[in-house]
């Protein structure tokens, strides 16, 4: 418990309109927590009907349910799961707190909109602590590996448009190669999984460490690599599939696989891009939606929602708001500015402020510089 009032006391829930996002960014034990400082939560209805949390268990845990997305907007601070959309901008202004996963560096015009409104914006994915670790980042990195090859295994259907390739292969016949650019938590969950269902895994990433970590771990069932040009090239070319995740927190990600490379890739391979919310770390990579996942390029097929984990909103709404509400909670109590000088990570977590840029990487990304919202007042 805090000895002093709460700097915000109101926190709204709006219903995430990204396309086929159905996550949630509170849980009914979220509700109880702010509740429990004397903080109000007010949740849009149906806003947690896409997790299967319905607004009676909301309204049981202490919440109020407001009818409209401007209810929701209309609070000190408001909490999502994705970057605000266009329909969405009218609702940012000066004196609001805005606690979400924003990518920036991916989504220029959401930057350009949080300039504009002078709203003090955190951002979930760049919340980083002093060993470089993304812990509010780290869940949906972990949700979106494992269901990276689930949806290659399954866009290698024929049917769905792939090379007609199972996954575990069969008794006398090879199973699916599968690439993975990146060991990080997106990386590594992904060669887990892909591993666990027979394929022949090769993971990639320059950080020698992070491969010998991934080795003695699954002691050589899945075969690393170190990155360059070469390697990815002669891998990429044997790939059934390839899993891009690679990561610069809050930049934009560098592309690691050429145009070129995925011309040289098997015909109707299948490439499932996670690092697409930072831009993508494969040449060819454009945003999809769950509606439309898919597209082809240079006959390969291209998977690359930007939202994945919101294709298990229950399963991911809980991973996320595990790692999220204590920060939530901080920056209620203490204020964005003040749960940063509270929290060197939190400091990391802003992204605007009062009209400029609060993450020096950041601003880099978009072409721009960052004042330090800590020493300028």
């Amino acid at each position: 418990m805090t000895s002093t009032a709460p700097v915000v006391r109101t926190v709204g829930v709006p219903r995430e309109v990204k396309t086929a996002e159905h996550r949630v960014a509170m849980t009914p034990d979220g509700v109880r927590e702010f509740e429990r400082h004397g903080i109000a939560v007010l949740v849009e209805t149906g806003a947690g009907e896409g997790a299967s949390i319905t607004d009676d268990d909301y309204i049981a845990a202490g919440a109020d349910i407001v009818p409209t997305a401007a209810d929701a907007w209309a609070q000190e601070m408001v909490v999502k799961v994705k970057e605000p959309q266009p329909s969405e901008y009218g609702f940012l202004r000066e004196d609001l707190t805005l606690f979400t996963y924003l990518h920036l560096a991916a989504y220029p015009g959401v930057a350009e909109a949080l300039l504009a409104s002078k709203a003090t914006s955190v951002a979930y994915e760049t919340v980083q602590m002093a060993d470089g670790s993304l812990p509010l980042l780290a869940p949906m990195s972990e949700v979106a590996g494992r269901l990276a090859p689930q949806m290659g295994a399954h866009y290698l259907e024929r049917h769905n448009g792939g090379r007609g390739v199972l996954m575990g292969g069969a008794p006398g016949v090879r199973p699916a190669k599968v690439v993975v650019l990146g060991a990080g938590n997106v990386g590594w969950n992904a060669a887990w999984i892909a591993a666990g269902m027979e394929a022949e895994v090769v993971l990639v990433d320059k950080n020698l460490d992070r491969l010998r970590f991934v080795d003695q771990i699954h002691r050589g069932r899945i075969m690393t690599a170190a990155s360059n040009r070469g390697a990815i090239e002669r891998a990429v070319a044997d790939a059934d599939l390839v899993i891009g995740a690679v990561l610069v927190a809050g930049g934009r990600a560098p592309v690691v696989v050429s145009e070129e490379m995925v011309k040289q890739m098997k015909p109707r391979s299948v490439i499932v891009d996670v690092a697409v919310d930072q831009g993508g770390c494969i040449a060819t990579t454009r945003e999809t939606s769950h509606d439309e996942p898919t597209y082809v390029a240079h006959d390969v097929v291209h998977y690359a929602v930007g939202n994945m984990p919101g294709a298990v909103p229950h399963t991911s709404t809980y991973a996320l708001t595990n790692a999220t509400l204590p920060y939530q909670l901080d920056v209620a109590l203490h204020g964005a500015i003040g749960a940063a000088r509270r929290d060197p990570a939190m400091a990391h977590g802003l992204n605007t402020v009062g009209g400029e840029y609060a993450n020096a990487i950041v601003a880099e990304s978009l072409g721009a510089t960052a004042v330090d919202p800590l020493t300028s007042g």
